[in-house]
């Protein structure tokens, strides 16, 4: 939902959160055409699949539901694995880090909320990434 919204600046309620899928778009960012491809993982990886998606990014939306605690857990692993993953000497080019954020999103299911904002900011602040609330 994250992605759809990004690409049509609509939420899209119906769509099937468990289907992998590569997004590509256009958008003009600080006065330049940049063009995306958006590697949607649903989260269904198993280690050897997300370390292939890892070595494919170049830049991580690590997304959690404030709603599931497991996937909140998920986080700093994911975030180990991309740094330990481009900082790698078997990546061509300089071992130079991807830009991170991590995303807690739901964040307007206030009653179903298993992880609290201060979970997020502490996490975020340990490993020195940028967060972000959202729904």
């Amino acid at each position: 939902a994250l992605t759809v919204r990004f690409i049509t600046r609509r939420f899209i309620g119906d769509y099937d959160p468990t289907l992998e899928m590569i997004y590509r778009h256009v958008a003009v960012i600080d006065g330049e055409m940049v063009h995306f491809e958006i590697l949607d993982t649903a989260g269904q990886e198993d280690s050897l699949q997300i370390e292939e998606k890892i070595k494919w990014g170049d830049g991580f939306a690590v997304v959690y539901s404030v709603t599931d605690r497991c996937s909140f857990d998920e986080v700093m692993r994911l975030c180990f694995l991309i740094n330990h993953l481009h900082a790698s000497p078997k990546r061509s080019g300089p071992a130079e880090q991807p830009p991170v954020v991590i995303v807690g999103n739901k964040k307007d299911l206030q009653f179903d909320r298993m992880v609290s904002t201060e979970d997020g900011e502490n996490l975020s602040k340990a490993l020195k990434i940028p967060f972000y609330e959202i729904s």
